[in-house]
């Protein structure tokens, strides 16, 4: 059974930085990706970044493109997320999730084994 865990939220000022990791364990196929999502209050779950784990191929929302980097180690099946220049509208809780596909194309509804998320809270 596939399972992931995140860690690394916390409440930081506007313009500050967190890394966020997701480590997986239990997967039995050799080609997946990994998501970052996020869902604010009131608002639905959105992408953020994708990472596909084989090729290192990388995906990231527009809102977050130049700010956010994605990475990942293979040896720690570990997927981490520098997020830098923080602004408020960055608010939410971040969840990783994976899908047996490409990044590319990939929608929400692609991607399972949800963690259990990590708030990441960007204020003054």
């Amino acid at each position: 059974q596939v399972k992931l865990v995140e860690s690394g939220g916390g409440l930081v000022q506007p313009g500050g930085s967190l890394r966020l990791s997701c480590v997986a364990s239990g997967f039995t196929s050799g080609y997946y990706s990994i998501g970052w999502f996020r869902q604010a209050p009131w608002k639905e779950r959105e992408g953020v970044s994708c990472i596909s784990m084989s090729a290192g191929s990388t995906t990231y929302t527009n809102a977050v493109n130049g700010r956010f980097t994605i990475s990942r180690d293979n040896v720690k099946n570990a997927v981490y997320l520098q997020m830098n220049s923080l602004k408020p509208e960055d608010t939410a809780v971040y969840y990783c999730a994976t899908a047996q596909r490409p990044c590319a194309g990939s929608r929400t509804t692609d991607f399972g084994s949800w963690g259990q998320g990590t708030q990441v809270t960007v204020s003054s």
